[in-house]
């Protein structure tokens, strides 16, 4: 897997180079941001970014620069500043770990696998995608370009039967047999309801209403 660790202080980064290599890690080490960034677009598993770094381009414009991307490399950043400040103001921009000064080597490596095994994870994951949402099957999850989209477990089980049968009409009796199961007893407009808040979360569902009839997703 190739890592590439950007790093201002040359004697901590050859020493944490040398036990990402021993690790069976691909590395590269760049010593300011002006030279990351010229790399910004190489296919890498993982990002290890100080924040403060020589120059004027710091670790937040590296992984703006990645995210504006849509870059899939994984981050972790590493800083001596303000902690909590930096932690928050990471895990806001997208960074998957947040490391401070000072840390040990082997620290380092034990979060480099953990990221590593869950961006591996994620990336196995059933992932759909339709219109502007990218959704996680598996980790039942739903990204949209500026937001994470919350569903409670019958929106998504909802979203998910629309998925696996598109461009196909389903009657009100059909969708709750499907979504609530056998053992339901109510009034059928549950899926009108349902259907409405669905709507408000994802406007850009491509949901047909069938009078008289259902619903379908074209």
């Amino acid at each position: 897997m190739k890592v590439y660790y950007v790093e201002d202080e040359k004697d901590l980064s050859e020493i944490i180079r040398k036990y990402l290599t021993r690790e069976g890690y691909e590395t590269s080490v760049f010593y300011d941001g002006e030279t990351a960034m010229k790399h910004i677009d190489d296919p890498v598993d993982l990002w290890i970014l100080d924040i403060m770094l020589t120059g004027e381009v710091s670790g937040y414009d590296l992984i703006k620069a990645l995210k504006e991307r849509q870059n899939p490399a994984a981050v972790i950043f590493t800083s001596a500043r303000d902690q909590d400040l930096d932690k928050i103001m990471g895990l806001e921009l997208g960074s998957d770990d947040y490391l401070a000064k000072p840390y040990s080597p082997r620290e380092l490596i034990l979060r480099v696998k953990a990221v590593l095994k869950r961006h591996l994870n994620y990336q196995a994951s059933e992932v759909v995608q339709y219109a502007s949402y990218e959704i996680n099957v598996t980790r039942r999850e739903i990204k949209h370009p500026d937001q994470i989209i919350d569903l409670t477990n019958k929106e998504f089980e909802l979203l998910l039967f629309f998925l696996k049968n598109m461009n196909v009409a389903f009657g009100r009796e059909e969708i709750l047999k499907h979504v609530w199961g056998d053992n339901y007893y109510g009034s059928d407009r549950v899926v009108d309801d349902l259907l409405r808040r669905l709507r408000h979360k994802m406007p850009d569902l491509k949901i047909e209403t069938i009078y008289g009839f259902g619903y379908r997703l074209l």
